[in-house]
């Protein structure tokens, strides 16, 4: 079950947010993927930070880690999906932040992406909006959300 995995994932070493997935693990969500997703349209995210599990991530705080990783993909490593919440119809990515910053370097525009969804419900009006699908032999599926203020957008 793709929930299990996330849970367990977040509370590896190496991850060690164990925090983070306790609070994703909440009865009732949906998860989606893994996807290929825009990196253009998530919202980098961190915690906690006095009670609260997610806060804006400044990106000089990640360098070190960063650079690490953009020798790793050199050499051919493939980074996990990034997790990503999908909330009044916005992404935001819950973990992954080395991995989303080392990619948008590394000059991608996509990336394997595990959306969660507060709902079944929400997972399947998510699906319905955003049928795009490339189903190309030998391609990856993609979902490309549309932009803000066009049709689609899910609230």
């Amino acid at each position: 079950m793709l929930a299990e995995w996330v849970v367990g994932f977040l509370a590896s070493p190496g991850s060690d947010n164990a925090e983070l997935a306790a609070a994703l693990a909440f009865n009732g969500a949906a998860y989606l993927g893994p996807i290929r997703f825009e990196l253009d349209r998530l919202t980098p995210m961190a915690g906690p930070d006095e009670g609260s599990v997610v806060v804006p991530v400044p990106k000089e705080d990640w360098e070190s880690d960063v650079e690490a990783m953009e020798h790793s993909i050199e050499e051919g490593w493939l980074p996990p999906p990034l997790l990503v919440s999908h909330r009044d119809g916005n992404y935001y990515l819950e973990d992954g932040n080395h991995r989303y910053e080392t990619l948008c370097r590394s000059g991608a525009t996509h990336a394997w992406t595990i959306l969660l969804f507060a709902d079944e419900a929400e997972r399947d009006h998510f699906l319905k909006g955003h049928s795009r699908m490339s189903q190309r032999p030998g391609t990856d599926a993609t979902i490309q959300p549309p932009r803000a203020g066009t049709s689609g957008t899910t609230s």
